[in-house]
């Protein structure tokens, strides 16, 4: 049946999982720039900058999980 993988649970549409895909990957990579501009004013500068590099090298990897995806 279409729209059901073999769970019989509901898949989401192409379009819809692309589509959450590329918004995740804007907000990873921004929330890291946040970070990285210390715009939390979390602890310190330098644990600021690591998580923001964290989350932007994440988004950087899903990006190219969701391109590889695509083709």
């Amino acid at each position: 049946m279409k729209g059901y993988d073999n769970d019989d649970r509901h898949v989401a549409p192409k379009g819809a999982r692309m589509a959450f895909g590329i918004i995740m990957v804007l907000v990873y990579v921004g929330v890291g720039l946040l970070f990285i501009f210390n715009v939390f004013d979390i602890i310190s500068y330098t644990v600021s900058c690591i998580i923001g590099a964290f989350l932007i090298v994440y988004g950087i990897f899903r990006a190219y999980r969701l391109y590889k995806g695509i083709n």
